[in-house]
């Protein structure tokens, strides 16, 4: 029979896991087809993994998998995606901003022949003004300096059947940029438009430190533009310090030179030195991504793993 399995990624979510799970629960009840619940806790520091082993016992589909650390959420939704035995995977946060509800529409556009179904945002409740800005412009900019087109307003919430998965997890770069490696497979996608929900409980992982490292990380995993942005400005200062040396000469030439201008002379070299380390800086994201690479760390342990009581089957290796 035809199985799917809903993959949960949870860092310090125990105050909503309940509610969450009491929601999936009974969209999954309605379903004609055989379902499990992974839940993934990425080295929380509250009760998240005591809540999930609770929910384990009362629910006979649940599987529960601790990391031995905080890897992150990208490389936690990956050992989830490692780990997910079904014909159809959905990812979904636990923190009810992304309706369990639209999964009986992602698993009816699957069934009409669609690889992945990924939910795009129409609306965003409860951020602020300044973070949905930034965030449209992230994705702007990311279609902009992209040769993978991200969609827009998306985030991980999608499904994906057996073939695209098994696409996805041929893909083991270290530096893990999802929703780029999502569309980079390809096959045939399809958006489903929804509202997005505040949280339900607790407060977002992310502070705008955090999804500045995280936009970068995007943009430099998946595109080579600010290299050629840093070519351009070079080009663009040089040719502009060599006309400001023919002004400077030719005014010495003609009339003469005083000894004057230690301002002007400040500011090209502060401005050449900012264009210089500038260009610096861009080179070395590039290169630390590929000192990470070059270590082949692994890119997750795995601390314990528990299998749903409603099949059993050794658990998934480390990666």
């Amino acid at each position: 029979m035809t199985r799917l399995c809903v993959v949960v990624p949870a860092f310090n979510e125990s105050e909503g896991l309940r509610e969450f799970h009491a929601r999936l629960g009974a969209v999954l009840d309605g379903l004609d087809l055989e379902s499990e619940v992974l839940y993934v806790d990425d080295g929380s520091r509250d009760d998240t993994w005591a809540v999930m082993c609770s929910l384990r016992a009362a629910d006979l589909r649940v599987a529960t998998l601790k990391l031995s650390r905080n890897f992150g959420k990208e490389l936690a939704m990956t050992a989830g995606l490692d780990a997910a035995d079904g014909d159809a995977v959905i990812v979904i946060d636990a923190d009810l901003q992304d309706p369990p509800e639209l999964i009986p529409s992602f698993l009816q556009h699957w069934r009409e022949g669609y690889d992945v179904v990924y939910g795009t945002r129409s609306t965003r409740a409860g951020e602020t003004s300044l973070k949905r800005f930034t965030s449209a412009a992230f994705y702007r900019v990311m279609q902009s300096v992209s040769a993978t087109p991200v969609p827009r307003d998306t985030g991980d919430f999608r499904l994906m059947n057996r073939r695209s998965l098994d696409a996805l997890k041929q893909l083991r770069e270290r530096q893990r940029f999802m929703k780029g490696l999502f569309t980079w497979v390809g096959f045939r996608q399809k958006a489903v438009v929804y509202d997005r929900d505040p949280r339900f409980a607790g407060a977002s992982k992310f502070n705008y430190w955090r999804l500045w490292n995280f936009a970068l990380e995007g943009i430099t995993s998946f595109s080579g533009a600010p290299l050629k942005v840093a070519t351009y400005v070079g080009i663009f200062t040089a040719l502009l310090a060599f006309g400001f040396g023919i002004v400077v000469l030719g005014k010495a030439l003609f009339f003469g030179d005083a000894v004057r201008g230690y301002p002007s002379l400040m500011l090209v070299v502060l401005f050449l030195g900012g264009v210089q380390l500038m260009a610096l800086g861009m080179i070395g994201e590039y290169l630390g991504r590929l000192y990470m690479e070059a270590k082949q760390r692994p890119l997750y342990l795995v601390d314990e793993w528990r299998e749903p009581a409603s099949r059993h089957k050794a658990g998934p290796a480390q990666e």
